[in-house]
């Protein structure tokens, strides 16, 4: 027993100091220093997933999110005792902490963006009555709106199926505004968590003409292929992911604002929530620069046969743009070849104009999930509680973590099943969904997947314990 309470402690120990540092991502400061001043908010929204007062610029014509610096996941299991006493004590903690958070920061770049999201195995370990009967319910699909996380055909065997309790996703332009959320919660409150990862990272365009943060980062860190990564990059693929129309417009991803999705409308539980998908992606740099030349590189992120200029990072994803299954299976024939963006557009993208329960028009093509994905050169986290099952390196590695918020899980399944070449009306694209002919998948390997629920903001803490 000594041994093992000295190695939770060596543990805890380690959280808090790699919490509290920047680490390699302290460079980032020095880099692309903040300059946005901090925008005061009059009132927090009901949902937490919302960041507000993200500027919007303007590259190659197309609207662009300029979203925070500096990004943090950090993934616990739960200390607390499955009673009703301790959960409410709990519950108590925990939103005493947020609110003085929520005082401190306002939800934006130059504040605090601040998520808690709650997985599967806290919602049936600990609150399981009161979640049978309050669990949102997918319509569309006559399934729940959370589902476990699934391995899809481009993923390998040993894609990890994550089973963490809660994940707190953490982004501003400041590294200290980061580093004192964290602490608040899992630092002060370190009896309720037992942190499991740490995942930091950075985004950053050279939207200013300077070198981008994705080129002198990885330059930095010795990233194999790194010298091939043009200049004004956002991300380490070379291209934009924030074009304002292409992700989806406040509150789409909410679980009650498309009509007939879920049950949460009008009054449900999780009403101004969401479901949220959390993966880590390794990036094969040297292959994606070495065996795509720029046009390969551009067919493959967006859609085959366009003809842009070498120096091209961001291309129009308007509904304009909006591609159908048919045109991707034409695609695929003709030009031997898919792209990112077109092969998921017939699976994330409104198929007709729709009025939302909100009131809002969302036209036809407009998409349903929203990304806050950032780059890392974690190999794959910055720290683990478990470096043998996480398959911890040493040494920095460039990757991707993935963040989708979408009214269900099944729409962020389809939307990775269609990146595979697989579609809900039975279509499946003819080919290996590692090959280079599907585009991004051959550079991208999964290591780690798992869903959540994103609660709204009044039940952020320990959702459904008030119900026991």
């Amino acid at each position: 027993m000594p041994e093992d309470v000295t190695r939770r402690d060596f543990l805890a120990r380690s959280a808090a100091a790699v919490l509290a540092a920047g680490g390699l991502y302290e460079l980032v400061d020095g880099i692309a220093a903040p300059t946005r001043a901090a925008a005061a908010t009059a009132a927090l929204p009901p949902e937490q997933h919302l960041l507000l007062d993200v500027p919007v610029i303007t590259d190659n014509g197309v609207n662009v999110l300029v979203p925070p610096l500096h990004h943090q996941l950090v993934t616990a299991k739960l200390r607390v005792a499955k009673t009703k006493a301790a959960l409410l004590e709990a519950q108590r903690e925990l939103e005493q902490a947020l609110k003085a958070i929520d005082k401190s920061f306002a939800p934006t770049p130059a504040g605090l963006g601040l998520v808690v999201a709650w997985g599967l195995p806290y919602f049936r370990r600990y609150v399981a009555a009161p979640w049978a009967s309050h669990a949102p319910r997918d319509l569309r699909a006559n399934g729940p709106a959370l589902l476990d996380a699934i391995r899809f055909p481009s993923d390998p065997a040993t894609t990890l199926l994550e089973q963490n309790d809660v994940v707190v996703q953490l982004r501003s332009d400041s590294l200290a505004h980061i580093a004192q959320g964290a602490s608040a919660i899992f630092d002060r409150l370190d009896e309720l968590f037992q942190v499991t990862s740490i995942r930091k990272g950075f985004v950053g365009g050279g939207f200013t003409g300077k070198r981008s943060l994705p080129k002198q980062m990885a330059l930095k860190a010795g990233i194999p292929g790194a010298l091939r990564i043009p200049d004004n990059a956002q991300l380490f693929l070379g291209f934009t992911s924030t074009q304002q129309s292409a992700l989806g417009p406040d509150p789409i991803a909410n679980l009650e604002t498309l009509p007939g999705l879920t049950d949460q409308w009008p009054d449900g539980y999780f009403r101004s929530g969401t479901t949220m998908h959390v993966s880590h992606l390794y990036l094969d740099l040297q292959q994606w620069y070495r065996e795509f030349d720029f046009d390969e590189r551009t067919w493959a992120a967006f859609r085959p046969g366009l003809k842009v200029p070498s120096t091209t990072r961001t291309l129009p994803e308007g509904v304009a743009q909006v591609t159908g299954v048919a045109d991707v299976v034409s695609d695929f024939r003709t030009d031997g070849l898919t792209g990112h963006s077109s092969t998921l557009q017939p699976a994330t993208r409104l198929p007709a104009d729709t009025v939302g329960n909100d009131g809002i028009t969302y036209p036809a093509g407009t998409p349903v999930i929203q990304r806050p994905d950032f780059n890392t050169l974690d190999s794959p986290f910055a720290w683990t509680s478990n470096p043998a099952r996480d398959r911890l390196l040493k040494h920095p590695s460039a990757g991707l973590h993935f963040i989708g918020f979408a009214p269900t899980s099944d729409t962020f399944h389809q939307a990775r099943l269609a990146m595979d070449g697989h579609y809900a009306d039975g279509t499946v694209l003819s080919d290996s969904p590692r090959s280079a002919r599907m585009g991004f998948n051959a550079v991208l390997l999964t290591t780690h997947r798992q869903n959540f629920l994103v609660p709204p903001r009044r039940h952020r803490s320990f959702p459904l314990a008030e119900l026991l």
